[in-house]
């Protein structure tokens, strides 16, 4: 018995994964709310996340498996550092719009 993905169950979690991927893309080039596009990015990486763990699966390696907790250690904390700045953010001008905070572009 071959424990490993067959190939028609591969292609339904890349598709899946890049499903998840494109939606969050087309999510943080089109919404202007920061906690939207923060919330995209996450999104973004957990497409990756499903990618990774299916290739991984598929060749039976851990080596995916293991940039999958990498990745999710990474989103965690970027997510951290996201919700402090949008706070602060937030105190400061009372708005969550990407274009209030143009100006700052040095």
């Amino acid at each position: 018995m071959d424990v490993s993905l067959s190939t028609l169950a591969l292609s339904h979690y890349l598709a899946i994964g890049g499903v998840l991927f494109v939606l969050g893309m087309v999510g943080f080039l089109t919404r202007r709310n920061m906690i939207v596009l923060f919330l995209c990015t996450e999104m973004m990486f957990q497409g990756v996340v499903v990618t990774l763990a299916a290739f991984s699966r598929h060749h039976l390696h851990e080596v995916g498996q293991s940039f999958v907790i990498f990745v999710i250690t990474i989103a965690a904390a970027e997510a951290a550092l996201a919700l402090a700045l949008v706070v602060l953010l937030f105190r400061r001008r009372r708005t969550l719009d990407v274009q209030a905070w143009a100006a700052l572009k040095g």
